[in-house]
Formats: structure tokens, sequence, C-alpha cells
């Protein structure tokens, strides 16, 4: 399928997509990160064979897949460079959370054999050495064709994906991003916006000394990485925006049947969420 891969983003999912080929091609594999304290772990863990802080460099690697895994502001930058150091037949990909225009303008600047990807998979873990070969097994994975997408690098991304463990699925750039502000962005803004609010009630009693499990729960996501998060938001801000008014609206509703002490609207509030809630587990 692939024989050399190159990775640009070796925190933890470019480092568990890494582990990930090299257990299912058995390739070579090259890093490239701003950071060289992150290459040299790269390395030292065998995510790894070879790595570099500038794109430049694979040039001599001559890799047939590219896949980006950085924050997703970071992406048309690192297109212009690929475009002066990868051959014509090279794939790229990406792992990032956020596509509508984005896929078009890296389409632009790399032609038709870029593939939009999402898998839909991670935790609020940082950095390589958190890296699992595992990650991606029996998770989906979100392919964001265009009508111009190259139909082989289309089917090689989805095999490789597929050979690796994970659902694949197609969706159209810009309903990946109405689909995921609601169900993946906006609940990390909530997350974070908690944060902030007990730290803001935080006055004469430090709050944070009594976490429960539910709070626990409900926050982790918010110990994810702050600069993806940043550029998640911002790239996809017209529909988080969007989500966040419906929940802010959903949540005035919640307060106006407390405030009121409406018994059964309240009930039948809280019923409706927690049936819906427990049809994901069926």
């Amino acid at each position: 399928m692939f024989k050399r891969v190159a990775v640009i983003g070796v925190g933890f999912m470019g480092g568990s997509f890494a582990l990930a080929c090299r257990e299912v091609l058995g390739c070579t594999l090259y890093g490239v990160d701003i950071n060289p304290e992150a290459i040299r772990k790269a390395k030292e863990l065998r995510v790894i064979d070879e790595g570099s802080t500038d794109t430049t460099a694979l040039r001599d690697f001559d890799p047939e897949l590219v896949v980006i895994a950085t924050p997703v502001r970071t992406f048309e930058s690192i297109g212009k460079n690929l475009r002066e150091v990868i051959g014509q037949s090279c794939i790229v990909s990406d792992l990032g959370s956020v596509k509508g225009t984005l896929v078009y303008s890296m389409e632009e600047l790399l032609g038709s054999r870029f593939v939009g990807g999402h898998p839909i998979a991670g935790t609020e873990k940082a950095g390589v050495e958190h890296a699992r070969k595992d990650l991606f097994k029996g998770k989906r994975f979100i392919i964001t064709p265009t009508p111009s997408t190259d139909a082989h690098a289309k089917r090689l991304v989805k095999d490789l994906w597929e050979a690796i463990g994970s659902m694949v699925e197609e969706m159209d750039p810009y309903l990946h991003d109405f689909v995921f502000g609601v169900v993946s962005h906006l609940p990390h803004a909530v997350a974070f916006a908690l944060i902030h609010t007990v730290e803001e009630l935080s006055g004469e009693v430090n709050l944070f000394k009594y976490p429960g499990a539910g709070f626990k729960d409900f926050t982790r996501i918010a110990g994810s990485d702050p600069v993806m998060w940043r550029d998640i938001f911002l790239q996809n801000s017209q529909e988080v925006l969007k989500s966040m008014d419906v929940f802010m609206n959903t949540l005035s509703q919640l307060r106006k049947l407390i405030f009121e002490g409406d018994e059964k609207a309240l009930t039948e509030y809280l019923a409706l969420a927690s049936s819906l809630r427990k049809s994901l587990d069926g």
C-alpha cells in the first residue's frame, strides 16, 4: 500500500497513527515536527525511523503518503511548503477535526490527491510518549472528499484506515463541520467554560478540592491541548458559535424551570435528556 510514510506533527495523534502504520504496513516512517525534542522522543520510542524539524527534508525521503497531524490553522502553511518538496504522485491526508473550506484550500494547494480525513478517536493526552498503536481500532474515520478528489487516492486512504481497524465513512466537508461542531467541539467548549465557572466561584473555598466523579468525568476533556482546541474553535467558529447559541438557549430553559419551581416540566425536561443519553448505549 505505502512503503514510505511521513507524519507532520509527531505528537499523540500523529505518533499513534505512525505506530498503527508500522504495525499494519511495516513501512519506513519519517516524522516532521517544529519541536526537536518531539523528534528525539519519537525516534527513541521507535515511533518513527528518522525525523526533522524542516519539511524540506521530505524531498530526499520521497514519501508516498504524508499525513498532517498538527493544529488545523497550520495546515495551509504546511501545504504551501509540501507542494515544493513532494512528488506529484504523493498522497496527502490529515487528522484534523475541522474540514469545510480547509479541505478546498488544501486541495487548491496540493491538487486532487489531497484526501481530507478525521479519526473520531483521541484522549486528553498530549505528546508522543502517550501514543498508542491501537488508538484507532474500532473507531470511526471520516473521509471528506470533494468532487475533485482523486478516486485512487481516496481508495488507498480508505484501505489504509480499514487495515488499521477503523470504520470508514464518507461525509461532505461542510456537513462534517456542522456535525462535529455540535457533538465534539461544543462539549469541549462547555467543559473549558465549566472549569472557568468553578474557578470564578472559588472565592472563600477552593472548589477544586472537592470534585465528584461526575465533575471529573464531565471535565476530563478540558485537559486537552489548548493550542489544538484554540485552532479548532477559530477554524470552525461559525458552527461552534451556532451550537453554543442553541446550548445557551436550552440552559436558559433549564434555569427558568428551576427558578419557577415547575416540577412537572422540569421532570419532563430531565427525563427526555436522560432517555436520549441512554439511547447512545443501546
